[in-house]
C-alpha cells in the first residue's frame, strides 16, 4: 500500500509538470514572438517581475508573463492586432493600443514612471517578494519579514521554505540534516562547536537574505550532502548616508537594539552593523525510560523532567569598506566581532520506580552553567571586471579566531536523604581558521562561459573538556568524561566548469577535486586519527526553456559530508548524567550522489517551483542510542552517539508556490514529501559495572519510513498601513532506525504599522502561538530500553519592535535590495 501511495504521488508530479509545460499560451494559428524590455524612468534600472499582458482589442487575454532580472520579456501570440499592457506595483500603467503584430516584433525599451499617489497609499506592497523562486536556488529576503524582528538567525531559517529547525536547533533542508551553513559564503562556526548555538546568537536584524541551493554545481564547496544554505549579512548599497535602527523588547526577556549604517560615494562605500541583545529563554524537556531485561520485560523505570533558563547577553559589530579602485576594480575589507556571555540554570528531577512501577526515590540535579564566547573575523575581497560582459576575476581571503569557554557547577541530591554530591565541568574551545580562494570567469561568444578556481580552507581547534567530582573536599578528575581534543583540517580544492546555451537547451558541466587532510587527536588518551583522502566531485546540469516563464531541468552532483562539531567531541556536558550525548572522533565522511528534476513556471500572479529528487548516501551518520555499562544510583546510563552506518536511500518531491491573488495579499507555501530507507547494522560491547561482565550487543538498523512537511505564509496589507503576517508549519511523524519521531505543528503571527511618514515601523510578533514547538521521540532498543522523550528549547515568545529609517524610506529600500539581488555573499561561495 505504501509503495502504491508513493507511486501515485510521483505520477501526480509527472502529470502536473507535463500539464504546465504544455499549457497553451494563446489561441490557435501560427505563433509570432513579442519581445521587449522595461526599465525605471528615473534610475534606468531594469524592472524585474513586471506584468506584461497581451490582449485582443476586445480585452480577451491571449498571453502574459513577467519580466526577468534584466527587465526583458518574450511571449508568443498568434498574428493579429493587440493591446499590450505593462503593469508594476507603484508605477504608472503603460498601454500600447491596437498594435499590429504579423511577425516577430521587438517593442524596444519602455521606461515606466513612478506613481507618486500610489506610492504614498500602498508603499508596503512595493516591496520585493519575501521569497524569490529561481530555477537553481531560492532567495529569502529577511528585511521584508516581520516575523523575525528581534529574533535570531535560527528564527530566520525556520521561516525559509524547504528549511526546518528542530527544538534543538538542528537545521535540515528538505528533511536532510546533512546541510552546510555558510555566512557570507564562509563556514559559519568552529569545527568543534555547535552550529545551532551560533545561529541562536547571531541577531536576525543583521541578515539581509538567505540563499538556499539544493543541488550546487562544481563551483561551490562540495561540503553538505543535503545542499547549501548561505546567510548573507547586510551591506549597504544606496548612495549617500543612510541606515536604520531597530529596537526590540519581549516576553520572555528579549531586549535589544541594532543599527545598520551606510555611506556611499563615487569612490567608496562604508557599511556597518552594530547590535546588542539580552535574552532569557525558558525551556523544558522530559525523558521517560523503561529499562528492559533480555526478554523485554520491565526491569525498572525512570522519569526525567528538566526545566532550564538560558540567559544570553550579546554584542556584535561589523565594519566594512568597499573601495572602487577603478571603474573595473573593487576592493572590499570588513571586520566582524561577536561577543556573547551568559548562563544556563537547569533543574532536573528523576523519579525512580521498580519493575512493578512502584515509586522508590526522587533525585534532584542542578546544573549552573556559565558561558563566554568571542569571535573575530577579517575578510578581504578583490574583484576585477575585464569588461561588462562577465569576464572577471575574484580573489577572497579571510582569517578568524574563535573562543568558547563553558564552566558548570553541578549538585546532585537524593530527596529524603542528607547526601549531596558535587561535580563541575569545563569545556573550553579555541579555533583559528583561514580561507583563500580565487574564481575566474571567461565568457566565450554570446552563449558560453568557462569558469575555474581554487579554494583552500585551513583550521585548527583545541578543545579542553574536563569533569571533576568533589571527593573529601578535593576535586578529582573523572576520566569517563574528560579529554583534550585537537582537530586540524586542511582542504585544498580546484574546480572547472563549462556552460553553454543552444536554442532552448542549456547545459553546465563541471568537475571539482578536493584534497582533505584531517587530524582528530585525543591527546589525553593518546588516540590519533588521521583522515587523508582526495576525491573528484562531478556535476552536470541540463535545462530546457519552454518559453520566457517556463523552465525544466535535470541535474546531478556528488557531495561530501565531513563530521564536525559535536559529532566529533567525546564530551559536551552533563546536564543529565543518565542520558548523555557523546561525539565520535573516529567518524568518517559520508558521500552523496544527488539527482534533481526541477520545474519552474511563472504566471502574472503565481510562481511555481517543483522538484523530484533522489539522494544515495554511503556511510551516513546515524545517532545510536545505547547502554554503556555505567550506573548512577542503580539507574543505567544511556549514551547517544553518531556512527557511520551502511547506506541511505532518500527520494522525494516538493512544491514551492508564490501567489499574489491581490496587490494587498501575498502567499507563499512549501510542501515536501520524502521517504528514507536505511540499510545497516551496528555491533558493540561494553563492560557492565553492576554485573562485572562484558556485554556484546547487536542492533539491526534496517528501516524505512516516509514523512512530509508543509508550511504556508500569508502577508496581508490592511487599511491604515497595517500589515498582518501569519504562518503555519507541520512536520509529519517519521519512523527511524530505533523508533519514531512524533509529528508536530506550530504557528506564528505578527502585525506591523508604518508611522512617522513611513520612516518608522512598529511590529508585534508571537512565535509559537500555541506553545507546541516540541521535539518528540519514541525509542526502542531490544533487550535494553524503551523511552519517550520531549524537548522544547524555547517557550512561546512575544516581541515588540520599532524600526526607524533615516535617509531611506521603504521605496529606497526596495531599490537598494534590487541592486543587491545579484550580489552579496554568493561571490565567496565559489572555488
Amino acid at each position: 500500500m505504501k509503495k502504491l501511495q508513493s507511486s501515485l504521488l510521483l505520477l501526480f508530479l509527472f502529470f502536473a509538470v507535463t500539464a504546465f509545460a504544455q499549457r497553451p499560451g494563446g489561441q490557435g494559428g501560427p505563433k509570432v514572438k513579442v519581445t521587449g524590455k522595461l526599465i525605471e524612468q528615473d534610475t534606468k534600472q531594469p524592472l524585474e517581475f513586471a506584468n506584461v499582458i497581451i490582449q485582443t482589442t476586445s480585452n480577451v487575454t491571449v498571453n502574459g508573463g513577467l519580466t526577468d532580472a534584466k527587465g526583458e520579456f518574450s511571449l508568443e501570440v498568434p498574428a493579429g492586432t493587440y493591446n499590450i499592457k505593462y503593469d508594476f506595483i507603484s508605477f504608472k500603467t503603460v498601454v500600447i493600443s491596437n498594435k499590429i503584430i504579423t511577425e516577430d516584433t521587438n517593442l524596444g525599451t519602455t521606461a515606466m514612471a513612478s506613481d507618486a499617489t500610489q506610492l504614498s497609499e500602498v508603499s508596503i506592497t512595493a516591496e520585493r517578494s519575501t521569497v524569490e523562486i529561481k530555477l537553481d536556488k531560492r532567495v529569502y529576503t529577511v528585511g521584508n519579514d516581520m516575523m523575525v524582528k528581534g529574533g535570531t538567525v535560527s528564527d530566520v531559517l525556520d521561516n525559509v521554505p524547504s528549511v526546518s529547525v528542530d527544538a534543538e536547533g538542528n537545521v535540515a533542508l528538505r528533511g536532510n540534516q546533512s546541510v552546510t551553513i555558510l555566512i557570507d559564503g564562509r563556514p559559519s562556526t568552529m569545527a568543534g562547536s555547535n552550529v545551532a548555538e551560533v545561529l541562536r546568537l547571531l541577531p536576525a536584524d543583521s541578515v539581509d537574505k538567505v540563499e538556499v541551493i539544493t543541488n550546487p554545481s562544481a563551483r561551490y564547496d562540495a561540503e553538505g550532502g543535503g545542499g547549501i544554505i548561505n546567510i548573507v549579512l547586510k551591506k549597504g548599497k544606496a548612495d549617500g548616508f543612510n541606515g536604520s535602527v531597530v529596537a526590540t523588547t519581549g516576553d520572555p526577556a528579549n531586549h535589544g537594539v541594532s543599527t545598520n549604517l551606510n555611506f556611499r560615494s563615487e569612490n567608496f562605500n562604508i557599511f556597518s552593523n552594530i547590535g546588542y541583545n539580552y535574552r532569557k529563554n525558558p525551556g523544558n524537556s522530559m525523558n521517560n525510560t523503561k529499562y528492559l531485561n533480555e526478554d523485554n520485560s520491565a526491569k525498572s523505570y525512570t522519569d526525567e523532567k528538566r526545566e532550564n533558563v538560558r540567559e544570553r547577553e550579546g554584542y556584535n559589530a561589523s565594519f566594512g569598506l568597499e573601495y572602487f579602485l577603478t571603474k573595473k576594480t573593487t576592493w572590499t575589507n570588513s571586520v566582524n566581532i561577536r561577543r556573547n556571555t551568559g548562563g544556563n540554570d537547569t533543574d532536573t528531577y528523576y523519579q525512580n520506580y521498580d519493575a512493578d512501577h512502584v515509586f522508590t526515590s526522587t533525585r534532584y540535579r542542578n546544573n549552573n552553567e556559565d558561558t563566554d564566547e568571542t569571535n573575530v573575523n577579517y575578510s578581504t575581497n578583490l574583484i576585477h571586471k575585464f569588461n561588462d560582459k562577465g569576464h572577471e576575476l575574484k580573489i577572497d581571503g579571510s582569517i578568524s579566531m574563535s573562543k568558547d569557554d563553558n564552566l558548570s557547577g553541578i549538585s546532585n541530591t537524593t530527596l529524603g536523604s542528607d547526601t549531596t554530591t558535587y561535580q563541575r565541568t569545563l569545556n573550553n574551545q579555541e579555533e583559528n581558521r583561514s580561507l583563500l580562494q580565487a574564481d575566474y570567469v571567461l565568457p566565450i561568444g554570446q552563449n558560453s562561459k568557462f569558469e575555474a578556481g581554487y579554494r583552500g580552507s585551513f583550521s585548527t581547534l583545541d578543545n579542553d573538556a574536563r569533569a571533576e567530582n568533589l571527593v573529601d573536599g578535593n576535586w578529582a578528575n573523572d576520566p569517563n568524561y574528560s579529554n583534550y581534543l585537537e582537530y586540524k583540517e586542511k582542504v585544498n580544492a580546484l574546480y572547472t566548469q563549462f556552460g553553454s546555451k543552444a536554442g532552448k537547451f542549456s547545459y553546465l558541466l563541471g568537475l571539482r577535486w578536493e584534497d582533505s587532510n584531517i587530524d582528530v587527536n585525543l591527546l589525553s588518551t593518546g588516540e590519533y586519527n588521521n583522515k587523508k583522502y582526495n576525491n573528484f566531485f562531478p556535476s552536470a546540469f541540463l535545462t530546457y526553456e519552454f518559453n520566457q516563464n517556463t523552465n525544466a531541468s535535470i541535474n546531478y552532483s556528488r557531495r561530501i559530508n565531513r563530521p564536525r562539531g559535536r559529532f566529533l567531541n567525546p564530551f559536551s556536558g552533563l546536564e543529565s548524567n543518565i542520558n548523555i550525548f557523546k561525539g565520535n572522533p573516529d567518524l568518517n565522511p559520508s558521500y552523496t550522489n544527488a539527482i534533481d528534476l526541477g520545474f519552474l513556471k511563472k504566471w502574472s500572479q503565481l510562481t511555481l517551483s517543483s522538484s523530484a529528487y533522489v539522494n544515495l548516501t554511503d556511510a551516513p551518520f546515524q545517532f545510536i542510542r545505547r547502554l554503556n555499562g555505567l550506573y548512577v544510583e542503580d539507574t543505567p546510563v544511556i549514551i547517544t552517539s553518531p556512527t557511520n552506518i551502511g547506506k541511505e536511500f532518500r527520494f522525494g518531491f516538493e512544491f514551492n508556490v508564490n501567489y499574489n491573488p491581490f496587490k494587498w495579499w501575498r502567499i507563499n507555501s512549501n510542501f515536501n514529501f520524502y521517504r528514507n530507507q536505511t540499510d545497516g547494522d551496528y555491533s558493540y560491547s561494553y563492560f557492565d559495572q553492576k554485573t562485572q561482565q562484558t556485554v556484546n550487543a547487536y542492533l539491526d538498523l534496517n528501516s524505512s519510513g516516509a514523512s512530509w512537511t508543509t508550511r504556508i505564509n500569508s502577508k496581508i496589507s490592511l487599511p491604515y498601513k497595517i500589515d498582518w503576517q501569519l504562518n503555519g508549519n507541520y512536520e509529519a511523524p517519521q519512523n527511524t532506525s530505533q523508533g519514531r519521531r512524533v509529528g508536530v505543528a506550530s504557528a506564528n503571527t505578527s502585525f506591523s504599522k508604518d508611522v512617522l511618514k513611513d520612516k518608522g515601523t512598529i511590529g508585534l510578533s508571537i512565535q509559537d502561538i500555541f506553545n507546541s514547538r516540541k521535539m518528540k521521540f519514541e525509542t526502542f532498543i531490544n533487550g535494553e530500553s524503551s523511552s519517550y522523550s520531549e524537548m522544547q528549547w524555547r517557550q512561546r515568545q512575544v516581541t515588540l519592535s520599532f524600526t526607524y529609517r533615516f535617509n531611506m524610506n521603504k521605496n529606497d529600500k526596495q531599490q537598494q535590495q534590487r541592486q543587491q539581488q545579484d550580489g552579496g555573499g554568493e561571490e565567496y561561495m565559489g572555488g
